[in-house]
């Protein structure tokens, strides 16, 4: 059966007021159930809360547009309460409980990709909710709930069944949520728009790296993860993940052009990609992208903490590695057009500028 790796848009689950909470597919997008990955999208209007809850799989959240407040407790641990923006970068590992909340104008849109690997259903999130028409205290008989916290029959019955809203609330405006505490993002944020650079080519590319050196949680996650901006009609190298991972897409903004290969030389996918498009690239496969006139970057993540990748042009490629006499052979060609082929991009540069 040929996989399809075509990139795709998420779809609404569900929604309000408040804002609404988006998906991407297993039926949709195949690679999602084949890989054990999760995607999602979460839009919170102007006082649009996300009520608290829990997920079956452990994220990266990653702050694509506005800014916010977000509230994080990790088991057994106190709330952390913190201020987040575009760019900033959050690992969520099993067991954490989170709400989100929205005071301006802007929408704030939040990006979770993880893994389905001991979720209840491949290829997908499943959250759990504290409160709300769908929350765990519905489930529960006002007896079992009045025992367990001590309460009285109609204190029950307030507390289960004063909030009607699904997932998503709108507040009042002049609701106050606890104030953010700048000291409670150390450790659990990283913005990768102000994060130093781990790559950083002149008219080409910059990347961005979110692993355990400068976010510890991304251990506990599992995965790593990376911002990549490319600048206008530059190349990203082709390469592939040589630790067996696989690489989940996320177009943040721009657009431009992807060719993925895979065994027996098979190009397996060329496609035009756009921002809020979502593609998976299998495991070993080789893929690049060259970008459009305005530019493209993505967020990603790789299904190891610390992940490793081969790229197959510059002075760091394998080609540069080989012997001129295996790859005259391996080419069939005369040792002209090798040392032709071997001179070209002597730089360590995984971006390529067009050529003037």
């Amino acid at each position: 059966m040929e996989l399809d790796l075509t990139p795709k848009l998420p779809k609404q689950v569900y929604g309000g007021d408040g804002g609404s909470y988006f998906a991407w597919c297993p039926e949709e997008l195949p690679m999602l159930k084949e890989g054990n990955i999760g995607a999602a999208k979460l839009a919170l209007e102007q006082h649009g809360f996300a009520v608290p809850r829990y997920s079956d799989s452990p994220k990266v959240a990653y702050v694509l547009q506005g800014s916010g407040t977000a509230g994080i407790v990790l088991p057994e641990k106190e709330e952390k309460v913190i201020a987040i923006k575009e760019g900033d970068s959050i690992a969520l590992p099993f067991g954490v409980v989170t709400w989100w909340f929205n005071s301006e104008e802007t929408e704030l849109v939040v990006l979770f990709l993880g893994e389905t690997h001991k979720a209840h259903k491949r290829g997908q999130f499943t959250d759990f909710y504290l409160t709300g028409s769908n929350g765990i205290f519905t489930g529960f008989t006002t007896e079992f709930v009045g025992r367990a916290w001590d309460l009285d029959e109609g204190t029950v019955k307030k507390l289960v069944g004063s909030q009607t809203g699904k997932g998503i609330v709108k507040l009042d405006a002049g609701f106050k949520m606890p104030m953010a505490k700048s000291e409670d993002r150390e450790g659990f944020v990283l913005n990768c728009l102000e994060a130093p650079l781990d790559v950083d080519i002149k008219d080409g590319g910059r990347v961005v790296v979110l692993n355990t050196k400068n976010l510890p949680l991304v251990g506990e996650v599992g995965f790593g993860a990376d911002l990549v901006r490319i600048d206008a009609h530059s190349m990203c190298s082709p390469g592939f993940s040589c630790d067996s991972a696989l690489q989940v897409t996320y177009i943040v903004a721009g657009s431009g052009r992807v060719q993925v290969v895979g065994a027996d030389g098979k190009r397996v996918l060329e496609t035009h990609i756009k921002a809020g498009s979502l593609f998976i690239v299998p495991r070993f496969f080789v893929v690049s992208k060259i970008a459009d006139p305005e530019g493209m970057s993505w967020f990603s993540i790789v299904t190891t903490p610390d992940p490793i990748f081969t790229h197959l042009a510059g002075r760091t490629s394998v080609w540069k590695a080989l012997s001129p006499e295996v790859l005259q052979a391996a080419f069939k060609v005369d040792p002209e057009v090798e040392q032709s082929f071997r001179s070209k991009r002597t730089s360590d540069a995984i971006f390529f500028p067009p050529s003037n």
